[in-house]
């Protein structure tokens, strides 16, 4: 392990996020909260002066090896979830340190999980921080330090295959700086042409900064306790159109910009769409009678379906009273998840259909031996580094959920308050079903769960393989 180069990048991580605190400071400032903003102050002074002491750190050797990679990505999200933490406690909004740590991982993780009853009474400047850590952490911190600084040395392609989701990485370009600025570049743009549509709805500009926070990074940290159930058809259709574009793979912006039109609807991303709109066309068929509207019903289908598998979380009404398959079709969606190379959360579309060809592939082999049957995506031999990942990940996966699943049991709640609340967590999701509904928060379990929960929040953020090596003796060692 080269501690020195990891230190190094963790100095720059936290003056980043000691900068990114003076925006929530200028809000608490416009707003009047002399308190808060000094809080704010303080938090990204301390930040700052930390991080500029660890970049001065001057390393041997500059080489970065997924290792470090998978190191690095892994303390630089827990470091900044406890250095968010800090203005929740300071201000006496969150005192309970778990509590604000569980909140601050669900904000960087884009889960949208919540311990608090209500948020309406929250500070503007805390509310600010809270769903701006959504667009922080949407497309990676790293992402966002690879995009400014010219790192030399090693492949640092290493790093956005640490934090970027999906079975596998690909450059758009040549240089990895030059990716991270084009990704960044498609993700502003979006963020910003959302901004727009809900302000020509009437949304107030604070309103739609914060919604368009959530939206992009697939989040779910609303303003109101009701989410949004209380805003216009309008607003809601921007947000569930918003909230399934940023669940597209970002490859598929860049082919469009580069006018390569035939490679933009990939397999994922047509999955995607089908995937969506079959769920959508069996809840509104379900929940019509609810609403004896069949707009309002493809509306409210729509929205949650959009919400649950880019795993936003936003809600427009209580879907734990919706009849027993709708809530089936959005639990199995929270599995699904988004596209890889999108900010939303899951297992992944491209996963699924590379297991999905895979055993297409195996039954053909069990009936003719002697065929060659390879596995194809679009057009693409499967390798197979790609499928054994594929594989590993899913056990992985399976492991962390029931391991998780029966140290939360040990709270006393039911089966589907348990069984949702851990599909819900590492699957960065937000709500659940019974006691962790769209109307529920977290706040009822105790201090160890949350622990538990804050860490499947992290593993299913960074695709569980960075969280589980940091248990490893190997990565410690120096070599």
């Amino acid at each position: 392990m080269n501690y020195a180069i990891v230190f190094r990048l963790l100095g720059y991580v936290l003056m980043i996020e000691g900068a990114l605190l003076l925006l929530p400071a200028v809000t608490s400032w416009i707003y009047g909260e002399w308190f808060v903003l000094g809080v704010f102050l303080i938090t990204a002074a301390v930040s700052a002066g930390i991080g500029w002491l660890l970049q001065r750190i001057r390393p041997r050797s500059k080489m970065f090896y997924m290792r470090e990679g998978f190191a690095a990505t892994s303390l630089c999200w827990i470091l900044i979830s406890i250095v968010g933490a800090v203005p929740f406690v300071a201000t006496g909004c969150i005192p309970n340190p778990v509590d604000a740590l569980f909140e601050t991982v669900s904000g960087f993780t884009t889960t949208g999980a919540s311990i608090l009853p209500g948020v309406e009474d929250l500070p503007k400047g805390i509310l600010f921080w809270r769903s701006f850590t959504h667009w922080i952490g949407g497309m990676g911190v790293l992402v966002f330090l690879l995009s400014l600084l010219p790192l030399t040395g090693g492949s640092h392609v290493n790093l956005m295959k640490a934090e970027s989701p999906g079975p596998q990485v690909d450059k758009l370009v040549p240089k990895v700086q030059s990716t991270a600025k084009i990704l960044y570049g498609i993700y502003f743009a979006l963020t910003m042409l959302e901004l727009v549509f809900l302000m020509l709805g009437g949304m107030p500009l604070f309103e739609s900064l914060l919604t368009a926070f959530g939206t992009a990074g697939t989040g779910g940290f609303g303003f109101k306790n009701d989410s949004f159930t209380s805003f216009s058809p309008y607003i809601q259709w921007v947000v569930t159109i918003f909230m399934i574009l940023f669940g597209v793979n970002f490859n598929a912006y860049f082919l469009l910009l580069m006018r390569k039109f035939s490679r933009v609807l990939s397999e994922e991303v047509r999955g995607y769409f089908a995937v969506i709109a079959v769920a959508i066309a069996i809840i509104t068929a379900n929940i019509y009678s609810l609403y004896n509207s069949f707009g309002e019903a493809l509306r409210q289908a729509a929205f949650q379906v959009g919400s649950i598998i880019t795993t936003t979380g936003f809600s427009s009404c209580d879907f734990d009273l919706w009849p027993t398959l709708s809530k089936e079709v959005l639990v199995m969606l929270m599995f699904i998840g988004a596209c890889a190379g999108s900010t939303g959360g899951g297992i992944k579309v491209s996963r699924f259909l590379i297991l999905g060809k895979t055993l297409g592939k195996e039954l053909k082999l069990a009936l003719h031996p002697q065929v060659v049957a390879p596995a194809r995506m679009d057009g693409k031999l499967l390798n197979h580094e790609t499928i054994r990942t594929t594989n590993v990940f899913l056990a992985a996966y399976i492991f962390i959920f029931a391991a998780s699943f029966f140290l939360i049991s040990l709270d006393g709640f039911d089966m589907v308050t348990n069984f949702t609340a851990i599909a819900a967590t590492l699957n960065n999701i937000g709500p659940g079903l019974a006691q962790v509904g769209p109307m529920m928060n977290f706040g009822g379990f105790t201090n160890p769960a949350k622990l538990v929960m804050i860490f499947d929040m992290l593993a299913g953020r960074l695709e569980i393989f960075p969280m589980l090596v940091l248990f490893l003796p190997d990565t410690w060692r120096k070599f």
